[in-house]
């Protein structure tokens, strides 16, 4: 079993070595499955209705008491469930591609690095690394569509409604609240790993920065495609 404190050297190291925006495009690379949620949240939303199943509102079509829907149409239990976990198959495919990780104190820097690297003895090691690709993956895609679905409930504290299949334009609003509930869950929650290790804090506030342009990009390309009614 990979020791807390040599886990932590090593983060540090490898930190060191790349420098942060290397280090932050790692970070990226690290909870991508998780950043991808709200895309694959979207697809089921879209998806599965139309085979007859769904759209299941999370907030059940209720109202808040300030008169306006708790959440909206736009957060399904068919988006969140669905979304959580393919973002766990897709932890699984990069895995699987990948191969086994190596030991911590082998590792070296490298932005491509094995996101199960330094997993050992953490609760969610099942003693296979596909499983626990699929729950690593699974954690940070409801992660992700936890901090959508809070973002979406102020918005509509501030009366920023959706109308119909056209979303309210509040990029912040729309960005922050996952990309700092994902990183927020690596942390505190993945157990003493390179991916939840303190020393991501900084590159994962540079990716909190830039979160704002990478989404509206991906809905960019989301509305080109025909998975989004709007370029937002």
């Amino acid at each position: 079993m990979t020791s807390i404190s040599s886990t932590s050297q090593h983060a540090e190291e490898i930190v060191a070595e790349l420098g942060l925006i290397c280090a932050a495009l790692m970070v990226l690379w690290l909870y991508l499955p998780g950043f991808l949620a709200n895309t694959y949240a979207m697809m089921w939303g879209k998806w599965l209705p139309k085979t007859g199943y769904g759209p299941w509102p999370i907030d059940g079509g209720r109202n808040w008491k300030d008169g306006n829907r708790i959440l909206g149409d736009g957060k399904t239990w068919n988006g969140l469930i669905g979304g959580s976990l393919t973002s766990g198959l897709m932890s699984m495919l990069i895995v699987l591609q990948m191969g086994e990780p190596a030991a911590i104190s082998e590792t070296g820097a490298t932005v491509f690095i094995h996101p199960l690297t330094g997993f050992e003895g953490s609760w969610w090691d099942t003693g296979s690394t596909l499983s626990s690709a699929f729950i690593l993956g699974t954690i940070l895609g409801f992660s992700c569509l936890l901090g959508d679905s809070a973002g979406s409930f102020v918005k509509r504290r501030r009366g920023l409604k959706r109308e119909g299949e056209v979303s309210s334009k509040a990029p912040l609003l729309d960005t922050l609240p996952f990309a700092i509930m994902v990183f927020a869950f690596g942390l505190l929650f993945l157990g003493d790993t390179l991916i939840s290790d303190a020393s991501l804090a900084l590159p994962m506030l540079i990716i909190i920065v830039i979160t704002p342009i990478l989404h509206r990009v991906f809905n960019i390309i989301g509305y080109k495609i025909g998975w989004k009614d709007v370029p937002y």
